[in-house]
């Protein structure tokens, strides 16, 4: 058998252990793990979805996993600018990744990119922000403080406008990405 899902603490297929099933925050919706024992398959890339708190991974194959996840901005708004807190949506791609003190893994996208660089400057000239802002950086995908999971799971935005997983899931998500992976965020 290929392919394992999982359905709570029932799984069908081989011994392999994983995450329970994720609830969806705003439809209670259940998620489903559609795990292969060797991981991924081929290309990943992955969608978040800001208004439903899921990062979800696909592969070759379709869909892999969804994970919950928690921003910046409780708004959970487009950036704007620096100091804002908000989480930018558009497409970017993973540029780095490091293994991290305070937040278990951290891997930056390459935001801004040109996409985000044309909205800002749009956005300047509609007189949304400040003519002395800046675009701000540093936004990546990772883990939470030593044991604050909890945050993830009351869907606590905290972040300055990165994306942040429970520790477990994003070192899981950590071995089978790389440099260049897409991500698309969206509200």
């Amino acid at each position: 058998m290929k392919n394992i899902i999982l359905f709570g603490s029932i799984f069908l297929g081989s011994s392999l252990v994983a995450s329970d099933v994720n609830t969806n925050f705003r439809t209670g919706e259940k998620k489903r793990f559609n795990w292969n024992a060797k991981g991924p398959v081929g290309t990943v890339s992955i969608i978040i979805d800001k208004s439903d708190y899921e990062l979800s991974v696909f592969d070759d194959e379709g869909w892999f996993a969804t994970y919950p996840v928690v921003f910046g901005n409780n708004s959970l708004s487009d950036k704007k600018m620096e100091g804002d807190k908000n989480t930018p949506e558009g497409s970017f791609r993973i540029i780095a990744k490091r293994v991290h003190d305070k937040w278990c893994r951290f891997m930056t996208l390459d935001y801004p990119n040109a996409e985000s660089r044309e909205k800002f400057i749009q956005r300047k000239q509609k007189g949304e922000i400040p003519s002395n802002a800046g675009i701000g950086g540093g936004i990546g995908i990772h883990g939470t403080w030593p044991h604050e999971d909890f945050v993830i799971d009351r869907f606590k935005n905290w972040t300055l406008g990165c994306i942040s997983m429970k520790n477990d899931d994003v070192k899981e998500i950590y071995q089978f990405t790389a440099a260049g992976t897409k991500v698309t965020i969206r509200k």
